[in-house]
């Protein structure tokens, strides 16, 4: 689009620009800005964007999208947020064709990139881009839209009630996925039942027609399917579930082969994915696609074809000692499957862990981190590196469950000279799992590895 499009989309006003000049992407951050790109100077707690504006035109940006008036060129808008939105919906009301909104506490992103796998037997996909799903990044996933694409994937994120209300009123979705509801982010609305009903709010906007896709093994499975305006489907390893997974097999840490049935047909994929969670995600991405028009089988096979997305159990190999990067972000839930994960597979030396706390849990974070060490207890475990003030609860938990307490570090706070210190300690054969919330940044620990 040229800047006369984007200001008539965004319902803007164009102030000293040129109207007919091409904009060829956009950026929330001046550092990433690129010659053509809009850059969307976004007010933070922290950081006021618009005090980067002249740093995103000295990069080469074609303008600025702002709140408040600037000396450079720039498309004046009231609010970034409701703009963005008006841009989304002007691009998605072109657009007939399936859209499947994911969400869920936790494998929002892999469940993304699975259920844009099952669905490409369709034709090109259309799917959010690594982690964009806030209502800053998930509306431009809409500029990408061509007459090619066939099917679209949005994922939506949740950080309090009325977000994903937002997401969904722009995506419009034809099928809503629901992977899980765990205790991520639930200090954003104080419970889990605040999240069972904040992530309800993307079901809120199919048609009576249009399909619910629920975990049935779910405990707040009832309170998301009375939710549902139109017909429910589930997936789950329960024999209620209507995609029910069968079986799962570790292919040692390069994937993992699933087993399900569907419809009166099994089904058998081998995913480039770890961790038995993988398997009802996988079951899931098959049920959204087949309620999108993609045959059992198709969907299926499909899947072995999916992106695996960075720093999420991407094994990384350092002079014969293999690293499961895992830091992405990080819940109980999640931590717990990771831990399993790399038990359900045999390795040549020792399993060892580096965990670093987990964030934004609120009232839940004594009882969320006594959750991993209680799992923790149950694993075979060598070693473990524990770090952040919450990790306490984990050591204390495993310890009374069981676990050696001399087979445990921990620091009071995240000291990063000690996880690269427990990281070259390991040995050739050893795989160590790095998992901690994405603040801590864990994976700088391998910054200066062989």
């Amino acid at each position: 689009m040229n800047i006369d499009d984007l200001t008539v989309r965004l319902d803007g006003v164009p102030v000293g620009v040129n109207p007919s000049r091409e904009v060829t992407g956009f950026a929330t951050d001046s550092r990433e800005v690129k010659p053509g790109y809009a850059f969307l100077a976004i007010r933070g707690a922290n950081v006021d964007g618009h005090e980067f504006v002249e740093a995103a035109y000295r990069a080469g940006a074609a303008v600025s999208v702002v709140e408040r008036a600037v000396d450079s060129p720039h498309i004046l808008v009231e609010d970034l947020v409701q703009a963005l939105a008006h841009l989304g919906r002007a691009y998605r009301s072109h657009f007939h064709g399936p859209v499947v909104g994911v969400t869920g506490s936790n494998g929002k992103s892999t469940t993304k990139e699975l259920v844009a796998a099952a669905l490409a037997p369709l034709g090109p996909v259309l799917k959010s881009q690594g982690n964009k799903n806030t209502e800053y990044t998930s509306p431009l996933v809409w500029t990408n839209l061509t007459t090619q694409h066939k099917a679209v994937v949005i994922e939506m994120g949740m950080r309090g009630f009325g977000q994903i209300d937002h997401l969904a009123s722009i995506a419009q979705p034809t099928v809503g996925l629901v992977t899980m509801i765990g205790t991520a982010h639930v200090e954003m609305v104080g419970s889990r039942a605040g999240i069972a009903k904040a992530k309800a709010e993307m079901l809120d906007h199919l048609a009576g027609s249009q399909v619910s896709v629920l975990p049935r093994d779910d405990d707040f499975y009832a309170d998301l399917a009375r939710s549902a305006p139109g017909p429910v489907r589930t997936f789950g390893t329960t024999p209620d579930a209507e995609c029910r997974v069968l079986g799962y097999r570790a292919d040692g840490l390069v994937g993992c082969v699933v087993r399900g049935t569907l419809d009166g047909q099994e089904w058998e994929v081998e995913l480039p994915l770890l961790g038995r969670h993988q398997a009802t995600n996988a079951a899931a991405a098959i049920l959204a696609a087949h309620s999108a028009g993609v045959a059992v089988l198709d969907a299926a096979d499909a899947l072995q074809h999916v992106e695996q997305m960075p720093m999420r159990m991407e094994v990384v190999e350092r002079a014969g000692v293999r690293i499961l990067v895992d830091t992405y972000n990080a819940s109980p839930d999640s931590t717990v499957a990771a831990l399993r994960a790399l038990c359900d597979t045999a390795v040549e030396g020792r399993r060892l862990a580096v965990l670093g706390e987990m964030k934004e849990l609120g009232t839940y974070t004594e009882s969320g981190h006594r959750q991993v060490g209680a799992a923790l207890a149950t694993l075979p475990y060598d070693r473990v590196l524990l770090t952040g003030g919450p990790t306490k609860f984990i050591a204390e938990e495993a310890i009374n469950v069981g676990f050696a307490p001399d087979k445990i570090e921990s620091d009071d706070a995240l000291d990063m000279g000690h996880v690269r210190q427990f990281l070259a300690s390991a040995r050739p054969g050893d795989v160590v799992l790095l998992k901690g919330s994405r603040a801590l940044g864990l994976e700088q620990g391998l910054e200066g590895q062989p």
